[in-house]
């Protein structure tokens, strides 16, 4: 009988390792996706509209599944920082990454945004009191040299330009003080509810863009209106509902140091899609960042 128990525990906790690998693998693709698709769209729309429109599609495509799922609203303990969470990472966060992308090609962006998990990491370990073990601290540092022999190999002319980077810097910080703030939220309110207002809250950070949002959506052609859709329901509903949902069950410091995959997969998704061989030192850059990832899994 206890023999019985304990295997059908085990299954269990096997079961949630494959959902929690499944969950985070699909958002680390598609939000390596993005990076191309919005280099690809900001060409024909301003960092605003872009942003809202993706907002948007995303807070729509979350609130059906609330209503088919029949979920409350987050009750009184998370409603603020699922807000905060929103406004940074739905207004503040995706903004500064649309406007960058102008300046900053998509796999330079993708390396500058992903020094997120070292600020990460430091808040992490300071106010949800993670610690900073050795090996996180280690992974980092390793992937992070990963993330600059790529950023070398990617970088062309003028993609370093200090505006442009100076905006993927604020785009990291956004997004990981965003993940910090939002996960002791998920410990009194489900991913959905959290990830639906905090949508919300960036829909209405950006609602003084609709003037402008209305003007270029007429103008744009279906392939580029299709791109802003996918983001919106793809690296926006369903990447972010999966991330939260990882992040109820994972150390912030740690999963945040897993999205150093995301540069290797920007540049195999150019290859891919735009026809861009991946210079020579993005292989052995890459190789460090999955490295580091390994390493920093490891606490």
């Amino acid at each position: 009988m206890v023999t019985a128990t304990t295997t059908a525990n085990s299954a269990t906790r096997e079961g949630e390792r494959a959902r929690i690998v499944g969950a985070l693998a699909l958002t680390l693709l598609m939000w390596a996706s993005a990076f191309v698709v919005i280099r690809s769209a900001g060409r024909h729309l301003s960092p605003g509209p872009l942003a809202l429109t993706r907002i948007a599609v995303g807070s729509l495509a979350l609130g059906i599944a609330m209503v088919v799922r029949r979920q409350a609203p987050p009750g009184r303990g998370a409603v603020g920082r699922a807000a905060i969470s929103g406004v940074l990472w739905f207004g503040a966060y995706m903004l500064s990454l649309n406007a960058a992308e102008r300046w900053v090609d998509a796999g330079t962006s993708s390396l500058l945004v992903n020094t997120g998990p070292l600020f990460i990491a430091l808040l992490a370990g300071w106010l949800l009191q993670e610690g900073f073990p050795r090996a996180l601290l280690a992974g980092c540092v390793v992937a992070l040299g990963g993330a600059g022999l790529i950023a070398l190999s990617v970088a062309g002319h003028g993609s370093h330009e200090l505006l442009g980077a100076g905006l993927c810097v604020v785009a990291a910080i956004a997004y990981a003080v965003a993940m910090v703030v939002q996960k002791p939220a998920l410990r009194v309110a489900g991913a959905l509810p959290v990830t639906w207002l905090a949508s919300v809250a960036g829909v209405v950070v950006l609602l003084e863009f609709v003037p402008q949002t209305a003007h270029q959506l007429g103008h744009v052609s279906a392939a580029t209106l299709a791109g802003v859709i996918y983001l919106g329901l793809g690296p926006t509903a369903i990447a972010f509902l999966l991330w939260a949902y990882v992040l109820s069950r994972m150390d912030a410091g740690r999963q945040g140091a897993t999205t150093y995959v995301v540069p290797p997969l920007v540049v195999l998704i150019s290859w891919i899609t735009l026809g861009q061989t991946p210079p020579l030192l993005a292989i052995p850059g890459g190789l460090l960042c999955l490295g580091g990832v390994a390493i920093a899994r490891r606490h």
